[in-house]
């Protein structure tokens, strides 16, 4: 194999890790945003009113949901990046 090929592997297998760290972070700061997010809804329902009101309780809910939906895709993120080498797939 010439030198000039091996390096191009080498730079390209260099990219995909990056590609993969990046994924990997990624997915970790997007649950962060939707997490504060939904603290933002929260704290705005709370200063409206302390009192039960099903439009408030839905809205915590669904902001609730969201973060759920995002630790969902984070870790599916994970598994899909490191199960094969955790699991040797």
């Amino acid at each position: 194999m010439s030198r000039r090929r091996r390096a191009l592997l080498y730079g390209l297998a260099a990219a995909v890790a990056s590609l993969v760290a990046i994924v990997l972070v990624g997915a970790v700061v997007f649950v962060w945003i939707v997490e504060l997010m939904n603290s933002a809804v929260e704290a705005v329902a709370d200063a409206v009113t302390l009192d039960d009101h099903p439009l408030i309780a839905r809205a915590k809910d669904l902001g609730s949901a969201a973060v759920m939906l995002a630790l969902l895709f984070a870790g599916a993120a994970w598994l899909v990046v490191l199960g094969p080498r955790l699991f040797g797939g």
